[in-house]
């Protein structure tokens, strides 16, 4: 599937080395999905995939704590759930997801960021349908054949596995995300390298070396938003 998940983590983390600006965002994130049902991942389902993709992003544990304890406090502070699709030069296609407390500001910041970058939203449905939702997970220490065997013995289903550099990375259908994580919780494996549900691209798309650094600047324009929790394309940026 191409996606290069380490590569593209990595380079999210190092684009994010010095400021808060990736754990204010997990923040929210985290008090949203807190908020939704039991401040607890036990039985928050929706809870624990958020605060599993946090970890993968070494974010503090100060400020996961202080996400859920303010959930817990009954704060009026309400944020909607918004899904943007758009496109970028050459055709590209772009899912973008935003969790916002002013919906008019959040519209009017990714328009901007599209339309300054060689790009335009396009309707709701415009792009989704070109991507599925998925679950991904990348273990390190196991061979695919090993990682194989054990969701086998868990009786759980997957798209698809394959080895990227150091890591084995696991697609599967989005309802199975806690299937595939009880399955290496019980062979030992709690360490993730990716542990998240995102939109896959169905096929990938390269682009003229001047048409991907427009797009790579406007996709850094969309995650630069303070309201943008998740951006998605199907571009293969050759990482």
């Amino acid at each position: 599937m191409g996606r290069k998940w380490n590569n593209i983590k990595e380079k999210k983390a190092s684009k994010d080395a010095n400021t808060s600006r990736i754990y204010a965002k997990f923040g929210r994130e985290i008090y949203v999905a807190a908020r939704q049902g039991e401040p607890d991942p036990e039985s928050n389902q929706a809870l624990k995939v958020v605060l599993e993709r946090a970890k993968t992003y070494n974010v503090p544990k100060a400020i996961v704590d202080r996400a859920i304890e303010k959930a817990k406090g009954g704060s009026d502070e309400n944020y909607t759930e918004l899904r943007y699709e758009g496109f970028g030069p050459s055709g590209s296609m772009v899912i973008v997801d935003a969790l916002t407390n002013n919906v008019n500001r959040t519209a009017s910041e990714v328009r901007a960021a599209f339309g300054k970058n060689g790009g335009n939203m396009g309707v709701s449905g415009s792009v989704a349908y070109m991507f599925d939702a998925t679950a991904v997970f990348g273990v390190e220490g196991k061979s695919a054949e090993e990682v194989l065997e054990l969701l086998m013995e868990a009786d759980v289903d997957v798209r698809d596995i394959i080895e990227e550099e150091d890591s084995v990375i696991v697609y599967a259908e989005p309802e199975q995300f806690h299937a595939v994580q009880e399955a290496f919780k019980t062979a030992g494996i709690t360490e993730f390298t990716v542990a998240e549900l995102t939109m896959l691209a169905q096929n990938e798309v390269a682009l003229p070396e001047d048409a991907q650094e427009k797009f790579e600047k406007m996709i850094d324009a969309l995650e630069d938003l303070e309201d943008v929790r998740q951006v998605y394309h199907n571009v293969d940026l050759g990482e």
